[in-house]
């Protein structure tokens, strides 16, 4: 998602520039032109991505409830990182968008395998 996103396609575009990107620089001192992987998901110097990541790792399918109040303080924590640079109401309405595209995927995912199993049940 990263890549194909406006952040990864800035950083493809920039990251042997530099002036964009000084690798040279550790990442709480550096200035970078956009987010890499690790402003993201290592923020604050911790190792532990999942910690600031949008998978629900423990959820299981994907079709669980993501807006769960179990959920609520990993997904503060996970717009907490957006409004370093954006408004607070861009990264609930990202992390909305996330949500569904995330459901979108799942039954797209789960109609894949039930075509598959019929094929299998037709011998193909």
């Amino acid at each position: 998602a990263y890549d194909i996103g406006l952040h990864g396609a800035v950083y493809q575009v920039n990251k042997w520039d530099p002036k964009q990107f000084d690798w040279t620089k550790k990442l709480a001192d550096a200035d970078y032109v956009g987010p890499t992987c690790q402003y993201c998901h290592m923020r604050g110097g911790h190792h532990n991505v999942q910690r600031f990541g949008t998978v629900y790792t423990s959820m299981g399918m994907s079709m669980a409830d993501r807006g769960a109040p179990i959920w609520k303080e990993k997904r503060d924590r996970w717009a907490s990182v957006c409004d370093d640079c954006h408004s607070p109401r861009f990264a609930r309405e990202n992390l909305q968008a996330l949500d569904e595209a995330v459901k979108d995927a799942g039954l797209e995912y789960r109609e894949t395998f039930r075509v598959a199993a019929d094929l299998v049940k037709d011998g193909v």
